[in-house]
């Protein structure tokens, strides 16, 4: 019956999307307003049809129903509730499903925005081709990566294999892969609007506006991703790191740098009416680089932790990311004459030139991580040789670039646009430029060594002065604005504009992220040791000392844990239990760390091996200075994002002199004090 509910959902939700996608397209070829409002109808079938399908799967999972291939690979009797349902996403074909009904979400709440415009050819256009996207993804449910297959065994198993070891030890599992979805999934919405507004002609910055909002979900959701996987990457893996730059880490990475940089060149474009071609193409390389992560994770050509097994929609997905590149590329050569623009940078010294920097950095650091992805399995596949590249070569290239997007970070939000002059330039960034060198000079003074590290310390707080100084901006333009008689309008019009001050917190985050990236790449301390009952052994500090080990037995797994009393200082800080776990269906033991955290650094414990014939254990100590500020960064950027969601309060108009005088007032003193206007667009900020 699950299996029957199942494979009616899929057919319901890919002849819902085929018949969508060839009404809404007809109509609005046509500019039959009857057409697309019909096609709009076939939308709610397709989100019908995905719930369908994912609530037949859950119900397989929780109910054991190991007469489906899915369930006897990914399941056991003996799976812990949260881990059977996370199951759903911790295989292939899972989690193409459950990426099908985060895209039927998307894709419903997009036409429930629009539904006053169903007879705009633009949202009709970007309509089709999101179902387009969405019958590719079905069709895969369809055939080669179908979820509902039954065993193969004519007779029903008693148990299953259970899930991948690695996938059912921390409850980041429940979290980390539905977030990056949600990411990756999201910028669908964008790509489809700026196809539509290439076959439409209506590629000026209306497209923009329709899009801003599913582009700042679709990233913050990334964003959330992202960190989680390093997070969980930190906390089951046992290796004391949080990126490795394994080919996975770098697909999810890939994105979210050119979405980064669409969120601060799509400005100039709102402003200026500049960037259109470069933004059209940030977009759609986006999204693109989403399926080529859905690729590299999906089709079994890489080796990882992170990637599924080897599976036959390897061909697909080239194909369908084949279609997407060359489809778009030829939109652009369509249009490219209607697309040029008489906008110009008129100096090097303004927002827009130092957002344009931003870009092209943004653009080299994919470009950098891009190649070290994929020329390794370009060099197998046509020349059958074995190349690694590892984190020397990633280190060695983005750390300088990393250090550029940090300066720009700092300097670009305090620039006005078109020009500016020397002495608004020491008015708005020789104090925060002044903290920015003491801190260096303090840290070295403090014994940090390391060119890129030290730079970052300085950059950060550069940064930081400057974002509290744009802060400060606002408190004083409504203060001038309540002295001049009108508190209410002018200080609300301040306060009206969360995306400049969702996008200043955003900034924060990242300083906190870079920061805690140098400290902890720069300055970590490891030893590997061989400890018996009662040994002891000293790092940075801490005194670690070996009393023994315990066994404990589960229908799960078997865990042997080491206990470990920690000291400091003369002071106990209690005994942590670092483990390695063995799994029935898994080949090798799983390690699993055990991490103490405070805010200067995490003393990190994990067991390299049980005992020996002598009785000694094999531990592998860490101390990793202020990690916990890159979750905690992490946590902030995810804030900025919402406060960049809230609706913007808008002020009736204001009448009068000393109403018009006041916003005035208030307009001169953002504008002398670096800070963006409240009417200028403003979105979310860099990354390092």
């Amino acid at each position: 019956m699950r299996q029957a509910i199942g494979s009616f959902s899929l057919t319901l939700a890919a002849t819902g999307a085929i018949s969508g996608a060839v009404v809404l397209a007809v109509g609005a070829a046509r500019h039959d307003v009857r057409w697309m409002r019909l096609g709009r109808r076939f939308v709610p079938v397709v989100l019908i049809g995905a719930i369908g399908a994912v609530a037949a799967m859950q119900w397989a999972l929780n109910s054991h129903d190991y007469s489906l291939e899915y369930v006897y690979s990914n399941v056991a009797n003996a799976t812990p509730r949260l881990f059977t349902i996370t199951a759903l996403w911790g295989a292939l074909e899972g989690s193409i499903l459950l990426w099908g009904l985060i895209l039927a979400i998307y894709i419903a709440a997009t036409a429930h925005r629009f539904r006053a415009r169903a007879d705009d050819p633009v949202v009709a256009w970007a309509t089709a081709v999101q179902l387009f996207v969405a019958l590719f993804f079905f069709a895969l449910m369809l055939g080669p990566a179908d979820p509902f297959t039954s065993h193969a065994s004519p007779i029903t198993p008693f148990d299953g294999q259970g899930p991948n070891a690695l996938l059912q030890n921390h409850p980041l599992m429940a979290f980390h892969p539905p977030m990056l979805y949600a990411g990756y999934v999201g910028f669908t919405i964008p790509f489809s609007f700026a196809i539509s507004a290439l076959i439409t002609g209506r590629f000026g910055e209306g497209w923009l506006a329709d899009t801003r909002r599913a582009s700042l979900v679709a990233w913050g959701f990334l964003t959330v991703g992202i960190v989680l996987g390093a997070w969980w990457s930190y906390e089951v893996l046992g290796w004391g790191g949080y990126w490795a730059w394994d080919p996975v880490e770098n697909a999810s990475l890939l994105p979210w740098l050119t979405a980064t940089a669409f969120m601060h060149s799509v400005m100039v474009q709102e402003r200026r009416g500049m960037l259109r071609v470069w933004n059209l193409s940030l977009v759609i390389a986006t999204f693109a680089l989403t399926i080529l992560g859905t690729f590299l994770t999906r089709s079994g050509v890489i080796e990882s932790v992170h990637a599924f097994s080897e599976s036959d929609i390897g061909v697909w997905l080239l194909v369908f990311l084949g279609v997407i590149v060359l489809g778009s590329l030829v939109l652009i050569g369509l249009r490219g004459d209607a697309l040029r623009t008489p906008g110009r940078i008129d100096s090097p010294l303004s927002r827009e030139a130092a957002f344009l920097a931003n870009n092209l950095l943004f653009a080299a650091f994919a470009l950098v991580v891009l190649i070290g992805t994929v020329y390794p399995l370009l060099a197998e596949a046509l020349r059958d040789e074995r190349v690694s590249i590892g984190e020397p070569y990633f280190r060695a290239m983005t750390a300088p670039i990393g250090i550029g997007l940090l300066f720009l970070m700092a300097v670009a939000p305090v620039l006005p646009w078109r020009a500016t002059s020397n002495a608004v330039l020491r008015d708005r960034l020789l104090v925060p430029a002044a903290v920015g060198v003491a801190v260096m000079a303090v840290t070295v003074a403090f014994g940090a060594r390391g060119n890129a590290q030290v730079a970052a310390f300085g950059l950060g707080a550069f940064c930081l002065a400057g974002i509290g100084r744009n802060f400060g901006v606002g408190v004083q333009a409504r203060r001038r604005a309540r002295h001049e008689g009108v508190v209410r309008a002018a200080g609300r019009m301040v306060r009206g504009n969360p995306r400049l001050y969702g996008g200043l917190v955003v900034h924060v985050g990242v300083v906190l992220i870079g920061v805690a990236i140098a400290a902890s790449s720069g300055y970590t301390a490891k030893r590997e040791v061989q400890l018996a009952t009662g040994e002891s052994v000293t790092i940075s500090g801490y005194t670690v000392s070996y009393l023994g080990s315990v066994e404990t037995v589960t229908d799960q797994k078997s865990t042997v844990s080491a206990r470990m009393r920690v000291e400091r200082g003369g002071d106990d800080l209690g005994v942590y239990e670092p483990s390695i776990s063995t799994f029935p269906s898994a080949t090798t033991a799983i390690g699993t760390p055990s991490v103490r955290t405070s805010w200067r650094n995490d003393l990190y414990l994990s067991m390299s091996s049980t005992e020996d014939a002598d009785g000694r254990i094999g531990i592998t100590i860490a101390v990793n200075p202020l990690i916990v500020w890159l979750w905690i960064g992490g946590a902030v950027m995810a804030l900025g994002t919402v406060v960049c969601l809230v609706p913007r309060r808008r002020e009736p108009s204001l009448s009068g002199a000393g109403a018009g005088a006041g916003v005035g007032a208030v307009a001169a003193a953002a504008d002398m004090a670096g800070e963006t206007r409240p009417e200028d667009p403003t979105v979310v900020g860099a990354s390092t």
